[in-house]
């Protein structure tokens, strides 16, 4: 058993670093390209070709459909070094990869569906429960509008959330000819992401295209068996809660080399004048170690829950919750970070196009999602370490 778990986890381990380096290798293709992702409002189809050849696409999807089944922690490493040179990139095409691991979750025939023909068909999905459901013989009747489709133009299938008669939660998966995307993506930040409109009028779902929330928590997902990679034991909503709030980190960071190149332009090559300057100190010490905190929390959770899943463990549901509000606390680190370090730099950063003003811009329109804001999180964490019942199914 030992042996397995092991080759598994080093067959991954060379499988990521392989990968990462192929993703760091498009990092000047990845901000050359920033600007026209911001003018045309989505990521440009070069990014994605050239993400799609590095492998990061398949990062998360099963071997049997091509897939490389790397560890989250590779995937989140690589979402963080696109994001260092453009958030909008590393926001849309994270939440299309991962997209990969929930169908992987779905019926065997669902996976048919979408990789049959084609192991790169890419998913876009828009999850508020926006849907109009009607069961009917073999599946459903589905409609309903839904925003914030990040990457759709990109995509042939989308994953939409919708509630059932009875309240229970789905996922709907349906493919490009039972929708139509519209153009309404107009946003402060994170302007290449193509977040746009999907509009569903009455397509019929079938019964094996839909995923379970109830699954997703209790790991009862219909395409997962015992030999199944470590992975797909993974609760689905620590996954997705992550490609969320993850690219704020690669982000901030940027932001930072931003700054600190800022000042040391101010201080006119004067070393001994920009290290006495105590604020200065302050700001970039605070900032750096925001950033590491960050980065560090992220990877350890991913550590012990995959080290967890490797030993036959079950994840506890408390550590799930306590991964959830840490997951939503990033965005709230990031806007500080961002914050000090725009309030400091200078005049040139308030003009249209200044590069720290749109770190600034992207990290707070990132702010807008329902997964970051921690104050449910929060709430759930407090109460069930006081004894009350878990009231969070997406952890």
């Amino acid at each position: 058993m030992n042996q397995s778990v092991n080759s598994e986890a080093l067959r991954t381990m060379d499988a990521g670093a392989a990968m990462q380096e192929r993703v760091q290798a498009l990092q000047p293709l990845l901000r050359a390209n920033a600007d026209r992702a911001r003018s045309e409002r989505r990521v440009p189809i070069e990014n994605i070709q050239a993400l799609q050849e590095a492998g990061f696409f398949l990062a998360l999807q099963p071997a049997r459909w091509g897939g490389y089944e790397l560890d989250p922690q590779d995937f989140f490493r690589m979402q963080i070094a696109i994001a260092e040179c453009c958030m909008s990139t590393a926001w849309a095409s994270g939440i299309v990869a991962v997209h990969a691991f929930q169908i992987a979750l779905m019926d065997p025939q669902a996976q048919q569906d979408v990789w049959g023909d084609d192991i790169h068909t890419r998913v876009s999905s828009a999850y508020a429960p926006m849907g109009k459901v009607e069961p009917v013989n073999g599946g459903y009747r589905f409609s309903g509008r839904w925003s914030w489709s990040s990457g759709c133009d990109h995509c042939s299938w989308a994953l939409l959330g919708g509630i059932l008669p009875d309240g229970t939660y789905r996922t709907f998966l349906l493919p490009r000819s039972d929708y139509r995307i519209e153009d309404t993506w107009y946003s402060m930040g994170l302007q290449g992401t193509g977040s746009n409109d999907i509009v569903v009028e009455d397509a019929f779902v079938p019964d094996y295209r839909i995923h379970k929330q109830s699954d997703g928590f209790a790991g009862t997902n219909p395409g997962v068996t015992q030999d199944s990679a470590a992975l797909y034991q993974l609760p689905w909503a620590q996954l997705f809660i992550r490609v969320v709030s993850t690219p704020a980190i690669g982000a901030a960071r940027d932001a930072l080399a931003l700054y600190t190149a800022l000042v040391k332009g101010k201080a006119s090559g004067d070393a001994t004048k920009l290290a006495q300057d105590s604020g200065t100190q302050m700001r970039i010490a605070a900032a750096r170690n925001t950033i590491e905190e960050m980065t560090t929390v992220l990877l350890a959770n991913f550590d012990a829950m995959m080290a967890c899943l490797r030993a036959a463990e079950t994840i506890s549901l408390e550590d799930r919750i306590l991964y959830r509000y840490q997951a939503a606390l990033v965005i709230e680190k990031s806007i500080e970070v961002v914050d000090s370090l725009f309030s400091s730099a200078g005049g040139s950063s308030v003009f249209q196009g200044s590069a720290i003003q749109q770190r600034f811009l992207d990290i707070h329109t990132a702010r807008a999602h329902v997964a970051n804001n921690p104050t449910a999180f929060a709430r759930n964490l407090g109460a069930v370490a006081l004894g009350a019942e878990n009231s969070d199914f997406f952890v």
